[in-house]
């Protein structure tokens, strides 16, 4: 007997992202992530290019972001197919939950600039520049483990010349991650 495969809506997406959702059966390829920790909630196809890096494309950069949004706010518009951006992961202040949206082989539309976005692996961090309440240590720990698994999987050298913020993409307007993201504190935390 055929069973039918899971249906993954929209809401039921975001509500697993919120810690909202009980616990279902997801079709395997839903389920796969590039990384053990993150959780899978897809991006709309319409944020993103497909692609199968690091054949094509080499990953030698990280690039760190704010969102400057609530994390079920930067979830809804990654998944909106008229937003025209999405970065491979997002991780939620209060918990360091981290959101796969993007597999990491496909180029996410996150740096404002096509080679950075080519050669890059984006995550987004729920919060706003200017508000480092938001910056809180799950998030750090969080990502920063993420970083160093992206690091230690492309060899990517763990450096703030490869592990950059997005104000550092040439050609971008963007702040982020701003005056209060603690790099010094990050990095520690990437390499250690």
């Amino acid at each position: 007997m055929m069973s039918t495969p899971a249906r993954i809506t929209r809401r039921s997406a975001l509500l697993a992202g919120i810690g909202l959702a009980t616990v279902a059966a997801v079709p395997s390829w839903a389920a796969t992530v590039d990384y053990p920790a993150a959780h899978w909630i897809p991006a709309s196809a319409k944020n993103y290019t497909a692609a199968n890096r690091p054949s094509g494309y080499p990953v030698n950069l990280v690039v760190i972001h704010v969102t400057q949004e609530t994390y079920p706010d930067t979830v809804r518009l990654f998944q909106d197919p008229k937003h025209a951006a999405a970065a491979h992961y997002v991780v939620r202040s209060a918990d360091g939950y981290l959101a796969q949206m993007v597999r990491e082989h496909d180029i996410a539309w996150h740096a404002g600039n096509w080679d950075y976005n080519t050669r890059s692996i984006g995550i987004e961090h729920e919060g706003w520049v200017d508000r480092p309440e938001y910056f809180t240590d799950a998030l750090y720990k969080s990502s920063a483990a993420l970083t160093r698994s992206i690091c230690d999987r492309y060899r990517i050298p763990k450096d703030r010349k490869h592990i950059i913020g997005h104000v550092e993409v040439p050609g971008s307007t963007h702040t982020d991650p701003g005056p209060y993201w603690d790099w010094t504190r990050y990095m520690r935390l990437v390499t250690g």
